[in-house]
């Protein structure tokens, strides 16, 4: 038998997000009866607790008798129990110096930190994330931006709707100019920014016709790195060495800012890779695009225009690629920018049931058949009051010397 414990989100801005809802708890008893939930009450969560007394979850304040607690924000140093296992996003593998302190309790309290980022499979690749719903959400207040920016139309926020069905339909109801829409990124955030842009029913092109023709309704193109990125000898290879040797690459992405008038970031930017547009291409009188919604949200990074994340309550800023700096995104010289950086946030119930299949499918498995996969052994950053080898990496950063 093993205890497992969904815990109370206690992060400031709250969060409504769970790893499991109450039908994810079913799906995992039906499968693994020797699995047991404790739930920790919570008038957060987007999910009531009688929900989760509904499908035989014991509610309750204490989480001592868990064996496993499992999160989706980082826990408060002061509300960590000792020697447990712990799952939640700790934000301490890059070394953010915010949670330095964090990961030091951690290890002063023996607890074996899991963070869902590194839940990878044996080829390094993410199993589990919310991706695909910042691509959902994303998409959405894309368009909700454009709306507000042009005065053409004036959707609601995505957090006041229930799911994304809703979205979808609000969405339908929209009559749009015919722009040429442009996504960078064919992982989980650009694949959810798809379905929105699929269930619009915009039609998808062709990058030799995106590039080169002219529409009478919108359109979009969907690339992946080697459509805006090239190597500078000019040979063409394949996508494994440009992950591979990014430093032998430059950017590709004007020819499509100069046809586009929307840009949706759904890609993965990796250490060394080129910028996907400078603020000299900003500045350039060949740059059409008027919105960009930056899904990916590296601050100061491959977006030019991404000067800092937004936030759900205030959403959309403008940049001038003029002066470089932040104006009113009415601003008749501003392109106008939507960098939320959590925005699965706004899509809680989707969101935590999509999260919780995932968790479901490649990481419960470990628990009852002695983690054949590895999946949980790559995953443990903290053993015994230590850093796990592959983590030691951190050892400088919990010590304070960097």
């Amino acid at each position: 038998m093993t205890k497992f414990g969904i815990i109370k989100e206690r992060k400031n801005p709250p969060d409504r997000r769970v790893v499991f809802s109450p039908q994810g708890i079913k799906n995992v008893t039906s499968r693994f009866p020797e699995a047991q939930f404790l739930v920790e009450n919570s008038d957060i969560r987007v999910f009531k607790d009688y929900e989760y007394t509904k499908v035989g979850a014991h509610v309750t304040d204490d989480m001592s008798a868990c064996d496993v607690l499992l999160g989706v924000k980082e826990v408060p140093k002061e509300d960590l129990i000792p020697n447990k296992k712990y799952f939640f996003f700790s934000h301490t593998i890059k070394k953010q110096p915010y949670n330095r302190e964090l990961l030091k309790t951690i290890l002063d309290k023996n607890i074996e930190l899991y963070d869902h980022e590194v839940i990878v499979g044996q080829s390094g690749f993410r199993l589990i994330g919310f991706g695909r719903y910042a691509g959902i959400v994303g998409a959405y207040n894309g368009f909700r931006a454009w709306g507000l920016a042009y005065d053409s139309f004036n959707l609601p926020k995505a957090e006041t709707l229930d799911d994304q069905k809703e979205l979808e339909a609000q969405l339908s109801t929209l009559s749009l100019p015919a722009i040429k829409i442009v996504l960078t990124g064919k992982g989980k955030v650009g694949s959810g920014a798809k379905e929105i842009l699929d269930a619009m029913k915009i039609r998808e092109v062709s990058v030799e016709e995106y590039l080169n023709g002219s529409f009478d309704e919108p359109v979009y193109v969907q690339i992946d790195v080697l459509d805006y990125n090239k190597r500078k000898d000019r040979t063409i290879i394949d996508k494994m060495d440009f992950y591979k040797n990014p430093q032998d690459y430059e950017g590709d992405f004007m020819r499509f800012a100069k046809v586009s008038d929307m840009y949706i970031a759904g890609h993965f930017f990796g250490d060394g890779a080129p910028f996907i547009f400078t603020r000299e291409d900003a500045r350039s009188q060949d740059f059409n695009i008027k919105l960009v919604a930056d899904i990916s949200c590296d601050i100061d990074g491959p977006v030019a225009s991404t000067l800092r994340a937004s936030t759900i309550a205030d959403p959309i800023y403008g940049y001038d690629p003029n002066t470089e700096t932040e104006v009113d995104f009415k601003n008749s010289n501003a392109i106008v920018v939507m960098a939320v950086d959590n925005l699965p946030c706004e899509l809680p119930k989707d969101a935590s049931e999509g999260f919780g299949e995932m968790f479901l499918e490649h990481v419960i498995p470990a628990f009852f058949n002695k983690d054949e996969d590895g999946v949980l052994e790559r995953a443990r950053m903290t053993k015994g009051g230590k850093l796990t080898e592959r983590f030691s990496y951190l050892q400088d950063y919990v010590d304070g010397k960097e």
